[in-house]
């Protein structure tokens, strides 16, 4: 039969509403236990092992990802593969993190008593819907994803139960991230690469020219502005007085505005026709503060100064396109 648009709508609302209530309730499980877990885990020296199988196995490649990516080192083992000799990866004094909604899952069933053999000091915490399952009873602490029901209309699927999954281990990574004091510049040496990565390491004196430097002096004339400006291609030339400080900034908005003035142009100087007091940046400031400072102002350029006042030269709203930082 059927189905018109509103009821499609409205049986795709119903699915992310279960899915909100399942998460909203894993309020409740943030114990005690949870927070012995991440001060175990930054204290320990072993790693992180994400074990599990089926949706379960996909969410912990996702956790493992997440912890890695923000300074937490983890690697997932997969529960079947694990007696295949994948269990030769963990080692003494690592942390175990076990994934399943049932906890009575034949591989898991297997798999605990074999971490055990593998060290005294390997901690075993099962992240488990049921808290009563052979995992929830044999591991040392219990993250607790327990849901009312799955969001499929059939309560087969995995959905609400993958999803509280995630949740719980980004609440993880996240507290853990927190308590190890991990930075924007320590996210910055984990991830160098995309756009991403270029947003937290990039800085203007990166990307900026350092062969094209437009300048001119305030009593420069117009046909010197616009060569200096048509030469240097930046749309825009500083103007810099003889003691070396900055005066203003000439765009190539200033010349169209100073030809529909009608004033003598032939008359005219630099001094007359400059935008006193520019936008400026430091060089060693990150580009997309730059590209900030643009979009905030409505510019396209921006004068790179040093904390000392110098001159240095020119930022183009293009140097950080080019460059992918945004």
């Amino acid at each position: 039969m059927e189905k018109s648009n509103e009821e499609i709508k409205a049986f795709a609302k119903s699915i992310i509403s279960t899915e909100c209530k399942a998460i909203e309730n894993l309020l409740g499980f943030v114990n005690d236990d949870f927070a012995r877990i991440a001060k175990l885990i930054v204290s320990g020296k072993g790693r992180v092992v994400v074990t599990g199988i089926g949706k379960s196995a996909i969410i912990g490649n996702k956790i493992v990802a997440t912890l890695n990516s923000t300074g937490t080192p983890a690697v997932f083992m997969h529960a079947a593969d694990a007696i295949h000799g994948d269990l030769g990866m963990i080692q003494n004094g690592d942390t175990i993190i076990c994934i399943s909604k049932s906890g009575n899952t034949p591989e898991i069933k297997v798999l605990i008593p074999l971490i055990r053999n593998v060290g005294k000091q390997n901690v075993i915490i099962g992240m488990v819907g049921n808290t009563d399952s052979y995992l929830g009873t044999s591991c040392d602490y219990v993250i607790n994803t327990y849901v009312s029901k799955e969001a499929c209309p059939n309560n087969l699927a995995p959905t609400s139960s993958t999803t509280a999954q995630l949740v719980m281990g980004d609440a993880l990574a996240m507290t853990l991230l927190k308590l190890r004091g991990f930075s924007a510049s320590d996210f910055a040496r984990v991830h160098p690469g995309g756009a991403l990565g270029k947003r937290l390491y990039i800085r203007v004196e990166d990307i900026m020219s350092k062969d094209h430097v437009p300048q001119v002096s305030p009593s420069a004339s117009i046909e010197q502005v616009i060569i200096e400006i048509s030469s240097k291609m930046l749309g825009a030339t500083a103007v810099i007085a003889t003691d070396g400080q900055l005066k203003g900034i000439i765009t190539d908005g200033d010349l169209r505005r100073m030809l529909q003035s009608k004033k003598e142009i032939h008359r005219l100087k630099a001094a007359d026709i400059m935008s006193p007091n520019p936008k400026t940046i430091a060089p060693d400031e990150l580009a997309v503060k730059a590209f900030s400072i643009m979009e905030e102002n409505k510019i396209t350029q921006l004068v790179v100064c040093s904390h000392a006042g110098e001159y240095c030269g020119i930022i183009h709203l293009h140097d950080i396109l080019r460059e992918g930082v945004v």
